[in-house]
């Protein structure tokens, strides 16, 4: 496959499944590399720095911002910001490796526009609001305040569906997994997108 030099962005309102995704994305296609990205929010019992998320301090990613490290960054709630350091894809994309992103809808709009169509961007979309508030609550690493404001977020963000190359409904995990992998099987192997 000549995927050297090429992005997959994958995409979703958190709790449509854009991480299961992911990662069986991973475990397929041996010449995706993770694009970890960064984060200023406090590190989860199980999450580990530099696998899931740079864990960075709020003053430094205030100064990789200044200093134009991130290729893609924004504050997703109050005091919370995440981004995509252009080193971690430069350096992948130096491995001749192609680069897989997990991130958020606006966040997926500024590597599409930067990318082009080096890039694939799919967006998964839950079947429905009232099935991704129910994943959003069985997750239950959320308090109230925060879950109110996912929820909220997420309203706002499945109107950007159609934004992205393409869309995937995860109503069926099986289902949903298949058409994300002949999607990418088709966009890794096309030479028009290298």
């Amino acid at each position: 496959m000549t995927s050297t030099g090429k992005l997959l962005i994958v995409t979703a309102p958190s709790g449509a499944g854009k991480t299961t995704i992911v990662r069986h994305l991973l475990s397929t296609f041996p010449q995706l590399q993770f694009s970890v990205s960064a984060t200023n929010r406090e590190r989860r019992p199980m999450e580990i720095n530099g696998r899931d998320y740079y864990f960075i301090a709020t003053p430094r990613f205030r100064e990789l911002v200044d200093n134009g490290a991130f290729l893609e960054w924004e504050e997703v709630y109050t005091d919370q910001y995440y981004g995509t350091l252009r080193s971690e894809v430069d350096r992948i994309l130096k491995a001749g490796r192609a680069v897989i992103f997990d991130i958020d809808v606006r966040g997926a709009l500024n590597l599409k526009k930067t990318y082009g169509d080096k890039a694939l961007a799919i967006f998964i979309q839950p079947p429905s609001l009232e099935t991704l508030i129910e994943r959003l609550n069985r997750r239950k690493t959320e308090d109230p305040g925060s879950l109110k404001k996912r929820i909220e977020r997420a309203t706002e963000e499945l109107t950007f569906k159609d934004h992205f190359d393409r869309t995937v409904v995860n109503d069926d995990l099986p289902q949903a997994l298949a058409e994300t992998d002949a999607m990418v099987r088709e966009f890794l192997s096309d030479p028009r997108s290298n």
